[in-house]
């Protein structure tokens, strides 16, 4: 079976036409390794979460602003979802083909099964494009958030779009 690495994903991007933009660099396994490289589209990388429920009934890779803390008790809420957590390196692996590190919607591409739903965060759809790894995390990608939904559907994987809230500032 054929897995989506940085080539088959720069490959893909450019059969469908879909127009992009690739930083190479050192290995990243941070956020903060992310920030310290500067790219040109700094201010829209994005967070990117494989999470499952506690039976291991649902998968998801929720993909939200950088710098939104993560409530996880609130993205169950808003998926109706059991309690979730953080998915382990072995799914990791084996449903998207990824290390940690480099956990990005491209892995969606490796998820023959179809098994995870992709969560975008709505404020998203205000950035002009998202900084994600290509299934590598060697190089950054920018693409229209509109076009990696496209990839997601074409790979027949469920979308959902969830409002998560900044927390209270007061508290």
């Amino acid at each position: 079976m054929g897995r989506y690495g940085k080539a088959e994903v720069v490959e893909l991007l450019n059969e469908r036409g879909i127009p992009f933009e690739m930083v190479e660099h050192e290995a990243v396994y941070t956020m903060e390794g992310m920030a310290a490289l500067h790219l040109p589209f700094a201010d829209e990388v994005v967070k990117n979460l494989f999470l499952r429920d506690d039976k291991k009934r649902s998968y998801y890779l929720a993909v939200m602003p950088e710098d939104k803390p993560a409530n996880m008790k609130e993205l169950r809420r808003l998926l109706e979802s059991r309690p979730l957590r953080f998915a382990s390196e072995e799914d990791l692996g084996e449903i998207l083909g990824l290390i940690s590190g480099a956990v990005t919607p491209f892995g969606i591409l490796n998820d023959e099964e179809h098994r995870v739903i992709v969560v975008f965060d709505e404020e998203l759809r205000s950035y002009r494009g998202i900084g994600i790894h290509p299934n590598d995390n060697t190089a950054t990608v920018h693409i229209a958030l509109d076009d990696m939904i496209a990839l997601v559907q074409d790979q027949g994987n469920e979308i959902r779009f969830v409002d998560m809230p900044w927390p209270d500032k007061a508290e």
